[in-house]
């Protein structure tokens, strides 16, 4: 990742201060657009967070087929691979200065004999992917020929090549429009027909987290990472309230990993590895394979750690706790589980503590499971630990407690009225209406996630939707994801499929919770219209 003097600052978000250790703090939400957001690059592409390796952070613009042939061969004999790390990106600096006749770019042969064609062709006999550093300028942001007004063409010859990833770069812009400079390439990759994970790469400079799901998969929302400890505090600061932003098929991205290149300790590259894990985050390795330690290779290969990156529902850890430099996270998993990150920015070893109930779990009892050591342990309410300088805990937290027993009235928060199948039929799309006692607004919440009604009849994305706006249906239960849920304390039910909200459409406006206001999955905003409440 190029280092960029000219990278603007923007204010680092902060989340609650100041309370007490076991108190839930709520993050304030993120503002995002009330327009429906069309994910237009819904390729089926990136679906969890991308793994893999960039040179640019060990090896700047000194790349070569060499390089990338052999760090595929280490993703393979080390492991790497099989633990789910598969895209080998080139960063800036593979082509030649000048475009050809035809308008074309060149790889640089002497750093690419057998041109990124060849180099693809190899990284993909290893069961990996390739990906491929373009620019939204007129030039790279290390001088090589960018892409503007080039889009279709560049586009056409990725595909050709066999790209599987392209990040795409924001120098030498001519101050044109940020969204119309990226949607271009969107609009140039979806023509190829070719599935590319599409990285966009602004910095965090446009707010990107508020339109970067409608044109990409992933975008950078902060400034280049360096191998410091103060980059890695101050880039958590800045992307730890941004959950509301990221889901499946579209993640915040805090940059590449620094784990492993020499300026921070181990018990540093461990907090780091956390961290971007429970954000959702890429994990793009930036070292040196060919050299690096067995230590820090066992925290690449830390599959606990990897699991939670890589949950099916892709929901964002969220801050439900701080004081300033001791933060709680909290990230709901697809079966159930919390992962609960302690982390401590300071530079002494403190206690950091919270409960179950403030990270979203029923008191009563949970298992406890230490990311990084594998050791277990039970806790009736408090959860924590003395977490050293510098360093981060994570568990994750399996709940003794079933869900509650019996039936129950699911509450509109911005309506007052009750979740309701229309005449209790098969297949219907479901409405809110006002309660009565029916037993066709009679729901039970079951061990696996399942919403109950009638029975037999499960609450349904339609169709395995994982679209805004899909109709959610009463189907016969067949234990599908798409008939998954999870409950957040704020009264939120998730989809584990879509990793969208349970939502009152256009409830947000009082003239829509009438009777028979649709229901439907929508992206997670908090709105009161998403929150439901057991009666």
């Amino acid at each position: 990742m190029l280092r960029r003097s000219l990278t603007a600052l923007f204010s680092v978000l902060l989340i609650s201060t100041a309370l007490p250790l076991a108190a839930a703090a709520p993050a304030a939400a993120v503002p995002m657009p009330t327009d429906p957001v069309v994910p237009l690059l819904d390729n089926g592409a990136s679906r969890t967070p991308p793994m893999g390796f960039n040179n640019w952070n060990s090896f700047g613009c000194d790349v070569s087929e060499a390089l990338i042939k052999q760090t595929a061969d280490i993703f393979v004999s080390s492991g790497l691979r099989d633990a789910g790390y598969e895209y080998v990106n080139i960063d800036d600096c593979w082509s030649l200065h000048q475009r050809d006749a035809a308008g074309n770019l060149v790889p640089d042969p002497a750093k690419f004999p057998s041109g990124i064609k060849g180099t693809a062709d190899y990284v993909h006999s290893k069961g990996l992917k390739l990906g491929l550093y373009a620019d939204a300028g007129t030039m790279t942001c290390a001088g090589y020929p960018g892409s503007l007004g080039y889009e279709r063409q560049d586009a056409a010859l990725f595909a050709l090549w066999g790209v599987d990833y392209l990040k795409y770069d924001n120098c030498y812009n001519q101050g044109i429009d940020v969204k119309q400079r990226y949607q271009a390439m969107r609009d140039a990759l979806l023509a190829t027909g070719r599935s590319i994970v599409f990285s966009i790469c602004e910095w965090g400079e446009n707010q990107p987290w508020r339109w970067g799901r409608e044109v990409g998969h992933l975008w950078r929302t902060t400034p280049d990472i360096t191998d410091t400890w103060g980059s890695v505090v101050d880039i958590f600061h800045r992307n730890v309230g941004l959950h509301n932003a990221a889901g499946p098929g579209g993640w915040n991205d805090p940059d590449m990993l620094e784990v492993g290149n020499g300026g921070m300790t181990d018990t540093e590259y461990r907090s780091h590895f956390t961290l971007w894990a429970a954000m959702s985050a890429p994990l793009l390795i930036g070292a040196d394979l060919r050299t690096m330690s067995q230590e820090t290779m066992s925290i690449f290969l830390n599959r606990q750690v990897i699991a939670v990156n890589q949950d099916s529902l892709g929901v964002q850890a969220r801050p439900v706790w701080s004081d300033g430099t001791r933060h709680v996270l909290s990230k709901p998993l697809a079966n159930g589980d919390r992962a609960v990150v302690l982390f401590n920015e300071g530079g002494a070893a403190t206690t950091i503590s919270t409960t179950l109930q403030a990270v979203g779990l029923p008191g009563g009892g949970s298992t406890l499971t230490d990311a990084w050591t594998g050791r277990t342990s039970r806790t009736g309410e408090v959860v924590g630990a003395v977490v050293p300088a510098h360093g981060a805990v994570m568990y994750r937290i399996r709940a003794d407690q079933s869900p509650p027993a019996g039936a129950t009235n699911l509450v509109g928060g911005s309506s007052g009225r009750c979740l309701d199948l229309p005449n209790g039929a098969t297949g219907v799309s479901l409405h809110i209406w006002d309660c009565n006692g029916g037993p066709n607004q009679q729901f039970v919440g079951t061990a696996s996630g399942e919403l109950r009604v009638f029975g037999d009849k499960c609450l349904d994305a339609y169709n395995n939707g994982r679209a805004e706006g899909t109709a959610v249906v009463a189907w016969t239960c067949h234990g599908g994801p798409n008939q998954r849920w999870v409950r957040y304390p704020s009264g939120q039910y998730v989809g584990v499929e879509s990793g969208l909200c349970l939502d009152v459409t256009a409830g947000h406006l009082p003239e829509n919770n009438r009777n028979g206001a649709q229901v439907a999955l929508w992206r997670c905003n908090e709105g009161p219209n998403q929150v439901w409440s057991r009666q």
